[in-house]
């Protein structure tokens, strides 16, 4: 059988393939003048496409909320019959068309005109409406459509690709971080990837403190109270010195008979490996299993010296699972 479905869904790929290509080879100063506008609105960035146009308007849109930069869409019919209102000349508006010449955007056009609103268009046609109304040209290249070059498929493709691009150069140039990202984002499995030891950390009480002038015999009963397998120990300022863990313990009654009147200062590990609260919890889980440790203190940018929380390696590698 000649086109079998395999090949048949290898080629819809391959013309996409192919439209992303050109899309990449014909990005121009166009793109980077839409960028520095979305990035010097003050206001809202709203979308608007017809069909499948709409629905790729509707990701464009979401992503762009999802890293910092305010946008909505809005229905063209909708537009028409009053929601015009809702765009206003701070606005940047971003109409979406394969054609240019969709009917129902010719409101959306005269509006943005006589407002004085920036226009972006997404579109495929030079010679169209769209295209020579608005203020910032980005055109995707015409290329075949899967579907006897006619469903909307290839040309969607790259619709998504270009405001993607968008969002994330925007993204960028705005030094939107991880941690802003979070902000946005706080359930899922997004959510777990972007916790930080300050969303995980034991605190207060639940910190196993002993000061380095108490005996080994008073710290090991603090140890095994905690039963977190390693205690922190503090100065009379609170100022983290060190730590002693089980393992420590092992190593010294190897070595030693008479332990239990040494001081925990004497044998306590003092380059201990600490995080800043806001240190993602996939980094610190990165560099526990290099380090082959089980606990770290968490301190605060405010005062490095002081330990405010602890993590194990436990309650990090339940949140990946």
């Amino acid at each position: 059988m000649k086109n079998t479905t395999f090949e048949i869904g290898k080629n819809v790929i391959d013309l996409q393939i192919a439209a992303l290509k050109k899309l990449k080879r014909e990005i121009n100063s166009s793109f980077n003048d839409a960028v520095n506008a979305i990035i010097k609105c003050k206001s809202k960035v709203i979308i608007c496409g017809v069909g499948k146009s709409g629905i790729i308007a509707s990701k464009i849109s979401a992503t762009l909320s999802s890293v910092g930069t305010p946008s909505f869409t809005v229905s063209a019919n909708d537009c028409s019959h009053g929601d015009m209102g809702r765009i206003t000349k701070n606005d940047i508006l971003i109409l979406i068309s394969n054609s240019g010449n969709t009917s129902e955007l010719i409101d959306l056009i005269k509006y943005a005109k006589l407002n004085k609103i920036t226009l972006i268009c997404i579109v495929s046609k030079k010679n169209s409406k769209l295209y020579k109304s608005s203020n910032i040209k980005l055109l995707i290249p015409e290329a075949e459509e899967a579907g006897y070059g006619i469903v909307p498929t290839t040309s969607t493709t790259s619709q998504l690709s270009i405001g993607d691009a968008l969002a994330i150069a925007v993204m960028k140039k705005k030094k939107f971080s991880k941690l802003d990202f979070k902000k946005f984002h706080p359930a899922g499995s997004l959510a777990n990837k972007l916790k930080t030891a300050g969303d995980l950390m034991l605190t207060k009480k639940k910190i196993p403190f002993v000061n380095e002038n108490r005996s080994l015999e008073k710290a090991l009963e603090i140890l095994n109270s905690k039963k977190l397998g390693f205690i922190v120990i503090i100065d009379r300022q609170n100022n983290t010195k060190g730590v002693f863990t089980d393992g420590d313990l092992k190593r010294l009654v190897r070595k030693k008979k008479k332990i239990y009147k040494l001081k925990i200062k004497s044998v306590m590990t003092k380059n201990l490996f600490s995080v800043e609260k806001n240190t993602l919890a996939s980094d610190i889980l990165m560099k526990m299993n290099k380090k082959k440790i089980t606990n770290v203190c968490v301190y605060s940018k405010e005062n490095k010296k002081q330990t405010i929380g602890i993590l194990h390696i436990h309650d990090l590698i339940k949140i990946f699972k």
